[in-house]
């Protein structure tokens, strides 16, 4: 199993959960809003938000996990959805899951996601 962590920008949220919705399987998607910063810092960003003087810029956190075979499909979608060309698109991360348990029914591994 993968875990796929996306950061991405809020105003592509829709596009990119509709495009995710196409993907058949596809267990389901752990929207947060959040704020952080880059290399270059906040610095030039227009949508930054200041905290204790700090300049942070908010973004959306997509996480899924999904079985092995599933990964490249959903990277794919939210790395060419999500794209715009611009400096602050985002990241996406893929880690491996060692477990996974379904708190309701105690279902374990791939039978959990």
């Amino acid at each position: 199993m993968k875990e796929i962590k996306a950061i991405i920008r809020p105003f592509k949220l829709l596009e990119v959960t509709e495009e995710l919705h196409k993907i058949e399987g596809l267990p389901g998607v752990t929207v947060s809003e959040i704020k952080g910063f880059g290399k270059s810092r906040a610095r030039n960003a227009t949508d930054k938000v200041v905290y204790e003087l700090v300049e942070f810029i908010p973004r959306i956190k997509l996480e899924v996990v999904v079985r092995d075979e599933m990964a490249d499909a959903v990277v794919n979608v939210i790395q060419k959805v999500a794209h715009t060309g611009n400096t602050g698109d985002g990241k996406i991360f893929v880690s491996k899951v060692e477990e996974t348990v379904k708190i309701r029914t105690n279902e374990r591994g791939r039978d959990a996601i």
